[in-house]
This record gives C-alpha cells, structure tokens and sequence, in this order.
C-alpha cells in the first residue's frame, strides 16, 4: 500500500483501493489463493479458494447508489452456491439475496 501511494499523482487516497488492499492481503494471511475474476465480462474482485473452498469478494470503500448494481449484481449473477461477500466501510449490514455484506473492521477482526 505503501508503494503504491509513493507513485501516485494525486495528492488524494482512494480508500476503496486501500480496502482492496487489505482484504487481498488478510485473505492470503488466511491461506487462500487470491485472484480478480470476470463472469460474463464483469469484474469479480476476489476470488479466494483454499482447497475446495471458495469464496467470492467485492470490496468497496462505501456502498452508493452508483455502486449498488455492480458490486451486489456481479455477484447475484454467478450461478454456484460458493459464499458471496461485499466488504465496504458502511456499518448498517446491507445484506441480500444471500450475499453477505461485511463492515471493514468486522471482517478484520473475525480472521
């Protein structure tokens, strides 16, 4: 995160890269394989998978509007059962249709 704030232009942090950050690198700490998927042409931040576990990770600093569809609806639109999770700064849990919404902090803290 460090390196990556040295090389930036703007004097602004982008906290939902940041968060990304985070959970890339407490999701390795865990034991899982990273990586960033598509399904169907969008973007799926993280797909986590240890052994026959997976886990599927949209991170985002706050939940808008805006941001609402993408981040829930790439989600919504994978076909499996494997969990789903969106890890945000809100604090109301923002739960739905079986993906579960996480606080920054709270997903932290549980690892």
């Amino acid at each position: 995160m460090g390196l990556r704030n040295i090389v930036k232009t703007s004097e602004k942090l982008d906290y939902s890269k940041l968060y990304e950050n985070l959970v890339y690198l407490e999701m390795r700490s865990r034991g899982y394989e990273v990586r960033v998927g598509k399904w169907n042409n969008q973007e799926i931040d993280f797909i986590c998978q240890k052994g026959r576990e997976k886990q599927y990770i949209q991170v985002a600093y706050l939940i808008t509007e805006q941001d609402h569809e993408r981040e829930f609806g790439n989600l919504e639109r994978i076909p499996d059962n494997y969990p789903k999770y969106v890890i945000s700064g809100d604090l109301p849990d923002l739960s739905e249709n079986g993906i579960i919404h996480k606080n920054i902090l709270q997903f932290l803290l549980e690892g």
